[in-house]
């Protein structure tokens, strides 16, 4: 049986974690333009819009009551 190569799965999780800084430095200068880099924003906004337009549909398809 192999054994595990440690310094593999330690550089890699280096790796990782140094690609994750660098997108949230970019979110960060991205937001400090103006402009929304994030795509889980951008899906979360999308989301609730869904279930606004949901709400609303239900709404309108009662028969007003007197």
């Amino acid at each position: 049986m192999a054994k595990p190569n440690y310094n593999f799965a330690k550089r890699q999780r280096d790796l990782a974690k140094e690609q994750k800084k660098e997108e949230k430095l970019a979110r960060k200068k991205a937001a400090a333009e103006g402009g929304i880099v994030d795509t889980e924003l951008d899906q979360d906004v999308d989301t609730e819009n869904e279930g606004a337009a949901e709400d609303t549909g239900a709404t309108e398809d009662k028969a007003p009551t007197a």
